[in-house]
């Protein structure tokens, strides 16, 4: 690799690169490691002269630290995107070979999250070949694990000291401040199983899931209650229902698999207590309540200087200044509970991610390469 001069060329054959290497989260189908991305990422920032740090997440799977002094040793701005990918089951083109047709970037990883990945390397890498130091020190971090448990990010988070973070997501270039959090648990609904023939016998799991899907379904209403001014309500949903192992047999049990999103003030043992209240006083029910996977929200002040000057710089790009919310989650709000304050903006369209031709808008990159280069001249 030869170190390449700072234009808008250089961050979509940057993206090509990163999406040409598979970094399916382990955890699917075909899954791998982020560990390809990790080096390359590694030998990107080495022909730039800048210092890299690995850490360790699980094995085989690291983070990928790039380090670049500032003029104010004691500040820090981090800027993070996770480096691996959804699975590319039904996708409908070539998942790893990125193609640019239209204006667009074309392949898994291109919206989600390897174009604001690109774009935070060569504006740390534009500064080095102009000569710039920046106010403070800059640190841009590829992180594992996001699409699955964000493990990556808590590891990152370990002792971490900075006075602001950057989340690359697909927020087309929107300045995000609050996310909601998520519970997703399973479920279960103990029976007695008996012959079909005698089903008095028996304590059918499924008709006792009826009861508990009724009640939960009554309290979701409630849900609309309490909003927030950039996420809107809570929300539920129920993805999954299993139960049964045939028709002749009254089954013994049935799961359903639940997703609650919450909103910043609420904590994931909260929603978790409300629903194991809610089934409890269900007559004649027994059910458990087992947690699958917690996040936390996101809920940034507007006052926060990360979020001032990102504003500024966005309308100094002619870009949509205005402070806004999502529904879905992200590394953000795990940098922000460690004390960092954080915002999300990145490059893409979330509609596009994990999708079967998923793509990123080339424009859209380039103009998150320059606002990234602008903020890491900024930030103070």
């Amino acid at each position: 690799m030869v170190a390449a001069q700072p234009t808008s060329h250089f961050v979509i054959d940057t993206l090509a690169d990163l999406v040409h290497i598979n970094s399916v989260n382990p955890a699917y189908r075909d899954g791998v490691s982020e560990a390809g991305v990790a080096e390359y990422m590694r030998h990107f920032f080495h022909e730039y002269g800048i210092e890299t740090v690995e850490q360790t997440v699980l094995t085989g799977r690291p983070n990928l630290i790039a380090k670049l002094p500032g003029r104010d040793p004691s500040r820090r701005v981090v800027f993070e995107a996770h480096m691996d990918t959804a699975g590319v089951e039904g996708m409908s083109i070539q998942a790893f070979e990125p193609e640019v047709r239209g204006g667009k970037m074309y392949g898994r990883g291109s919206c989600d999250t390897k174009a604001g990945l690109a774009g935070m390397m060569c504006a740390m890498a534009s500064l080095v070949q102009e000569g710039h130091t920046p106010p403070c020190e800059i640190w841009v971090a590829g992180t594992a694990d996001e699409e699955f448990s964000y493990r990556g990010v808590l590891r990152l988070c370990e002792g971490l000291r900075a006075n602001g973070a950057i989340v690359a997501e697909p927020t087309s270039l929107r300045l995000v401040i609050a996310t909601k959090g998520c519970v997703r648990f399973r479920m279960v609904v103990h029976g007695k199983a008996a012959h079909s023939s005698k089903p008095q016998l028996g304590v059918n799991a499924i008709s006792q899931m009826a009861k508990v899907v009724s009640v939960l379904e009554q309290d979701a209403g409630s849900l609309a209650d309490k909003t927030h001014p950039l996420l809107g309500p809570e929300t539920f949903n129920i993805g999954t229902i299993t139960g049964g192992t045939q028709v002749n047999v009254v089954p013994e049990s049935c799961v359903i698999e639940i997703d609650h999103r919450l909103l910043p003030g609420e904590e994931p043992e909260g929603i978790l207590q409300r629903y194991r209240d809610l089934i409890r006083n269900i007559p004649g029910v027994r059910a458990e309540v087992q947690p699958l996977l917690q996040d936390i929200p996101l809920e940034t002040p507007t006052e926060s200087a990360v979020v001032l000057v990102a504003s500024e710089i966005l309308a100094s790009l002619g870009l949509d200044e205005k402070p806004c919310g999502v529904p879905y989650g992200s590394d953000a709000s795990k940098l922000s509970r460690a004390g960092v304050p954080s915002i999300v903006i990145g490059p893409g369209s979330i509609d596009e991610a994990h999708g079967p031709t998923e793509f990123v808008e080339c424009a859209e990159v380039e103009q998150a390469f320059e606002f990234y280069r602008k903020f890491m001249l900024a930030f103070a």
